[in-house]
């Protein structure tokens, strides 16, 4: 869709919770594309509306792309001269202000391909969130949302590591044992938002009791949240259990935005 004003391009972005840059002519001098006041947003894949287009235009994209990646949040203004240094016919001077809008979005790793796994993943999609979905065993993955990032890796374990701080984790293996072990080691992090794993009552007390032994601090064990989802959900059907799921993280995510 095309926006002829940079107001609602924000709402939009906003809705979506997408973090943005929006870059603002501050000041021109001599002959530039475009005059003070005129503005463009940037996001990780998009671009909405322009600033004049040409090799301004793009090394201030490149510039906004580099300051969302890494979650810069301090506007700052800089001084662009269109002929000496971009290379721009039209040779005049322009200061632009680029202001970081970032939005929180969930980076959420969801352990298991399993009916619940698909269940909640479609939900999850649905979402202004990150999902990678991850499941070692070939051919598991017979139907993916769009935009879900699909990991099949030797080993699951090295999926926690790499995961970002304040991440979401929702294990749901096929394996009690691989459940236990990747429980650890969310743990273990200690730097998770949300770490929840699938079971019933008597499973969360096997695995608790488990996981102390390991030397996992009570605070933490505290933090784990087994059996998973919104106790007031009730069912067993996939849906039903991804519909708690989902509703927990939902509740989480919502309270760090009004934070």
């Amino acid at each position: 869709m095309i926006y002829h004003d940079w107001i609602t391009v924000l709402h939009v972005l906003r809705e979506k919770r997408q973090s943005c840059v929006l870059i603002t002519v501050l000041s021109e001098r001599g002959s530039v594309p475009r005059d003070s006041g005129s503005k463009m947003v940037v996001t990780p894949h998009e671009t909405f509306l322009t600033i004049g287009g040409g090799h301004l235009e793009y090394q201030c994209i490149a510039q906004a792309r580099d300051m969302l990646q890494s979650g810069q949040q301090t506007p700052h203004s800089e001084n662009f001269s269109l002929g000496a240094r971009l290379g721009q016919c039209c040779g005049g001077m322009t200061t632009l202000l680029f202001e970081p809008l970032l939005q929180a979005q969930p980076m959420i790793q969801v352990y298991g391909a399993g009916h619940v796994g698909l269940a909640l993943v479609n939900l999850l999609s649905t979402l202004p969130c990150h999902i990678s979905w991850i499941d070692s065993r070939a051919g598991q993955f017979t139907h993916v949302p769009p935009g879900v990032v699909v990991i099949q890796p030797e080993d699951p374990l090295d999926c926690v590591a790499q995961a970002a701080p304040g991440s979401y984790f929702v294990v749901m293996t096929h394996h009690h044992p691989l459940d236990l072990a990747l429980s650890e080691a969310i743990l273990k992090r200690g730097d998770f938002r949300y770490a929840g794993v699938i079971g019933s009552q008597t499973k969360a007390q096997r695995f608790r009791y488990r996981l102390e032994g390991k030397g996992i601090p009570a605070d933490s064990l505290a933090r784990l949240r087994c059996p998973i989802g919104l106790p007031d959900v009730k069912g067993k059907l996939p849906a039903e259990i991804a519909v708690a799921i989902a509703g927990e993280i939902i509740s989480i995510y919502q309270q760090q935005v009004l934070v």
